[in-house]
């Protein structure tokens, strides 16, 4: 479904990204981990088009998005839940959610609110409170369910567990679980979080300055010495 082929991303004259290479297969959860400065978030957001390629290839449903705008991506299915969630704090839940919707077809918009509600009862409780007032937990709950009222067949989720209490983090990836089981939706996870994210995943990769390092399925990973040593047992990469 998503193949990155040999990108490079840059920031002026500072090279974020140095010729990765990733595929996501349809169906997949595909989790990307690595430290702070990594270039994960760089790397969605060169796949949402908002960060341009300057050399590299991305291919999404077998056409080129390379060089596309961001409404372009966005309709041909792609969604992204920013990292820090990102959203209209002085519109309401409802209001957020619409926002979402403006891509989709419009005579889905009550099924596709429902399934989010379903998703996350906590978000038909707040329909009419602004986002600024919800808790951390429920701004991510809106910012997911935002990305999902796109209708995208590719869901990308940065760091969905940032500041989060545990609990909330558990009921996040749950939530994750079940969009992906139950729609079939194919999800590319970014997270700090180490053993959740590779928990959760079919496959995974490691990201260190810039360049892939490691890929392996998501058990693999989670027992590779090396991914133990930098991200699971309080080490730093």
């Amino acid at each position: 479904m998503l193949q990155v082929e040999g990108v490079h991303t840059f920031y002026g004259a500072i090279e974020a990204l140095k010729g990765v290479d990733l595929h996501v297969d349809e169906g997949e959860i595909v989790a990307l981990i690595g430290a702070n400065g990594a270039g994960k978030s760089t790397l969605l957001m060169t796949i949402c088009g908002v960060a341009k390629a300057r050399r590299g290839r991305i291919t999404f449903a077998g056409s080129e998005i390379t060089a596309e705008r961001t409404d372009d991506i966005v309709r041909r299915g792609v969604a992204c839940s920013p990292e820090g969630r990102r959203i209209f704090p002085r519109m309401t839940v409802l209001e957020n959610l619409r926002m979402g919707a403006l891509t989709a077809d419009p005579e889905r918009y009550d099924e596709n609110l429902a399934a989010v509600f379903e998703l996350f009862p906590r978000l038909k409780e707040r329909a009419q409170q602004r986002g600024g007032t919800l808790s951390g937990g429920e701004q991510q709950m809106l910012a997911i369910g935002r990305a999902l009222m796109s209708e995208p067949t590719l869901l990308l989720l940065d760091e969905p567990s940032l500041g989060l209490a545990p609990l909330v983090v558990k009921q996040i990836f749950e939530a994750i679980r079940r969009i992906n089981a139950q729609r079939r939706m194919t999800v590319l996870l970014v997270e700090q979080n180490a053993h959740h994210a590779l928990r959760l995943a079919h496959r995974g990769y490691v990201l260190v300055t810039g360049q892939i390092t490691m890929t392996g399925t998501g058990q693999e990973l989670l027992e590779n010495p090396e991914v133990k040593a930098a991200y699971l047992e309080g080490g730093h990469a």
